[in-house]
């Protein structure tokens, strides 16, 4: 049995996507823009990736989406993990679940990847001054 609305979020490095899914008309909106018009044009395949593989599905509902923090890449790799774990979970199609994970483990996982934290007497994370004994 699908639920009426289901919210999940996806991320990646400082991305955080959050993801609204309820019956609909096949609408998807990012920070309230359709998913057509989202530029660069490379972010934008990305993301439609889930909703290709689950066209059924993604015809029947809306999805809204709010993605913030990190680089255009970051967010898209953020905003296709939110839109594919909440079609699993609104449609509760075990096959749906398979594709997605055959196609790509990313689709429903997170990546927990992040930047390593800077260190003192360094430039970033590894680099440091060179030191000097006379």
């Amino acid at each position: 049995m699908a639920k009426k609305v289901v919210n999940t979020t996806g991320k990646r490095k400082t991305s955080i996507a959050k993801t609204t899914v309820a019956k609909g008309a096949g609408r998807v909106r990012i920070n309230n823009m359709p998913v057509e018009f989202y530029e660069p044009a490379i972010a934008r395949w990305k993301i439609m990736e889930p909703l290709k593989l689950a066209e059924h599905h993604a015809s029947t509902v809306d999805i809204d989406v709010n993605v913030s923090g990190g680089g255009f890449m970051s967010q898209a790799n953020a905003i296709r993990t939110a839109i594919a774990k909440g079609l699993v979970e609104y449609t509760g199609d075990p096959a749906l679940r398979l594709s997605f994970l055959g196609y790509d483990r990313d689709l429903l996982v997170s990546d927990s990847r992040i930047k390593e934290s800077k260190k003192p007497l360094g430039r970033g994370a590894r680099k440091k001054r060179q030191k000097s004994y006379r």
